[in-house]
């Protein structure tokens, strides 16, 4: 039996730093999501692709840090990567632990591990960590044989063997097996105290400046708590029990941030679904019911667990006001890896493809994304705050505001390649907010110009294609010239931006 004190546990990992971090802060950033062992191999990339998705593929922390250039001109400020903790067999995804203290020799040492924040850091990039405390790997042989497992080698160490049959029976879901994993007792002092330790020693060890936290409706709201007290970073929880908001919503609170999957769902349903874009303002209006700020949400259309947007509706244009809203929409925006090169996978792992040698960054997604970074981190517009403000919806169309004085226009269409050959001309109404003869400018596209009369104003949509306008200053007249109102990063992308909508 292994059965290791506090205060030897304090000792395993040598703390040289800290990288606390608050929600406040983090709200700034853009997070780019990736998997390890599917990023970047060290050294030349190989010249296919990986094509055993069930095992290692050969990513490692080196890889990583060789492409942090291609990372931050993607306008990336932060990265989100696997698990790091040695795995059972075939766990390249880092989520079936094996050894919580020893780093995953697939990906490299602690060292290389260090180095790659350090070299984060340097940048300016952060980095959070995903980490489970959920549960174990898989065990060899029985369900029982914990043997191989470090710390956690015996049985009153896991709760008793059951499967989740039922999501909605909260009792199943925090004492059952997912998948067969073995499932933690946290309620046994020494499995807690040793998870509270670990994760408060590995932030001063390895300076993390925040963690992704798995399967967190999986553990009483309780240990989070704790949790995130031991971490003393910020956590951003995976909340994820269906498309039901308050359920999710309460594990805000427990956690600072969670990822948003009402959300996710939402827009799946207005954009792959090409049901009517109310599906997001409904779910907006329960958001904001049950969750206790909704800035410090995640947003996201792809991620390691479903199938690419791609997959689901293989419609570019459509993707791209989805991603419109990711970067622009309330809460902070994470881009999944491959989405800027158009991977299009489907289920778990075909969604976990290798992103070599596809490192193009002049891949049209890769370039329209840029534009939308670009445009988050350029203009003076408080991204970070509650100041979104719904103003016109319709069963194709979503208009929103942003800014202390609704002076950012987020215009988006489900029509998708089905109005790519067209001018989509919508009377847009609910503007009352601004007085008459406001005008609005394209960010990216300083010819087209629009005004506000009596609450109303004329938007054509061209191509399927969002757009985003930003209100010229009163004072200013039209023949003002675009630099007063358009920052100058980003006066030069309507031509990059048209030829991304002729490649689409």
């Amino acid at each position: 039996m292994l059965l290791l004190p506090s205060v030897f546990l304090l000792s395993i990992w040598t703390q040289v730093s800290s990288g606390s971090r608050t929600t406040e802060e983090w709200k700034s950033r853009i997070i780019y999501q990736l998997l390890t062992d599917r990023f970047s191999q060290a050294g030349e990339a190989p010249s296919v692709q990986c094509s055993d998705l069930k095992s290692y593929c050969g990513g490692t922390f080196v890889g990583i840090k060789e492409r942090l250039d291609y990372i931050q001109s993607l306008g990336a400020s932060a990265i989100w990567i696997s698990p790091f903790v040695e795995n059972t067999d075939k766990g390249y995804h880092g989520y079936w632990a094996k050894n919580i203290f020893k780093v995953n020799p697939m990906f490299g040492t602690r060292e290389e591990l260090l180095d790659l924040v350090d070299a984060c850091h340097e940048r300016d990039i952060w980095v959070m960590m995903d980490v489970v405390a959920n549960h174990m790997g898989y065990p060899v042989g029985t369900p029982y044989n914990f043997t191989d497992f470090v710390p956690f080698n015996e049985t009153w160490h896991y709760h008793e063997w059951c499967e989740i049959e039922d999501f909605t029976c909260q009792e199943s879901v925090e004492l059952c097996r997912l998948f067969g994993l073995p499932d933690l007792n946290e309620t046994q002092p020494f499995v807690r105290e040793t998870l509270l330790n670990w994760i408060a020693n590995i932030t001063q060890e390895f300076g993390f400046d925040g963690y992704r936290i798995d399967t967190v409706v999986e553990m009483p709201k309780s240990f989070w708590r704790d949790f995130y007290e031991s971490g003393d970073t910020f956590m951003m929880g995976e909340a994820n029990n269906g498309d039901r908001t308050c359920y999710t919503g309460a594990y805000q609170g427990p956690l600072p941030s969670l990822l948003n999957f009402p959300q996710y769902w939402a827009m799946r349903r207005a954009f792959t679904e090409r049901k009517p874009m109310t599906e997001i303002t409904d779910s907006l209006a329960e958001q904001r019911e049950c969750f206790s700020d909704v800035t410090a949400l995640g947003l996201f259309v792809d991620n390691h667990d479903f199938p690419r947007f791609l997959n689901l509706m293989n419609d570019t244009k459509l993707l791209s006001n989805a991603l419109a809203y990711v970067m622009f929409g309330e809460g902070f925006p994470l881009v999944y890896y491959g989405t800027e090169q158009s991977f299009h996978g489907g289920g778990d792992p075909l969604n976990r493809e290798s992103l070599w040698p596809y490192y193009s960054t002049e891949a049209p997604l890769y370039k329209y994304i840029k534009s939308l970074t670009t445009a988050r981190k350029s203009l003076d517009v408080n991204f970070t705050a509650r100041n979104q403000v719904e103003l016109f919806v319709d069963s194709n169309t979503l208009v929103f505001a942003r800014g202390k004085n609704s002076e950012l226009l987020v215009v988006l269409t489900n029509v998708g390649h089905l109005g790519a050959q067209s001018v989509m001309e919508n009377t847009v109404t609910g503007l009352g907010r601004y007085t008459d003869n406001t005008e609005f400018v394209n960010i990216f596209t300083s010819e087209d110009i629009i005004t506000v009369n009596r609450g109303a104003t004329v938007i054509r949509l061209n191509e399927g294609l969002p757009k985003v306008y930003l209100k010229r200053q009163p004072g200013g007249s039209s023949s003002s010239s675009v630099r007063d109102v358009i920052p100058p990063s980003l006066l030069g992308l309507a031509c990059m931006l048209s030829f991304f909508a002729t490649r689409l």
